[in-house]
């Protein structure tokens, strides 16, 4: 299935695939996330809302990722890795530094959320550059 150059079963398993990392990402680091975002009791356990609106969040990421690999050049695993790390740097990382510095966020918080969009990115453009 194809909406104008971008496979929409790509970005669905761009998607599970992603989802499915960040579970793993926070699943070893969500009591040190928790700690540095200073979350405690209950509120360290995301709500099935949440989490439902993450992955329908994630997946508009990854539709809007694969056109941005679409319109990037061919789309293969190696560009989807390359627009990974390029939309990384230039908009998350950067969004995240500037948020956290003015929130007065610790630096451990930043690394975690950081470091889990950086996981994101990189598994949906290999996922988008795998299945296209």
């Amino acid at each position: 299935m194809m909406f104008d150059g971008i496979n929409l079963l790509a970005v669905l398993g761009a998607a599970i695939a992603s989802f499915a990392a960040g579970s793993f990402w926070y699943g070893m680091l969500g009591g040190l996330w928790a700690r540095a975002a200073g979350l405690s009791g209950a509120a360290r356990k995301p709500s099935p809302v949440v989490l439902c609106l993450t992955f329908l969040l994630e997946l508009l990421m990854a539709f809007v990722f694969a056109g941005v690999i679409y319109h990037a050049g061919p789309v293969t695993p190696a560009n989807g890795l390359l627009s990974a790390g390029l939309v990384w740097t230039g908009f998350v990382l950067t969004t995240l530094l500037v948020n956290h510095r003015f929130e007065r966020r610790p630096v451990m918080l930043t690394l975690i959320d950081g470091g889990h969009w950086l996981v994101v990115l990189l598994v949906q453009g290999l996922a988008i550059g795998i299945l296209s």
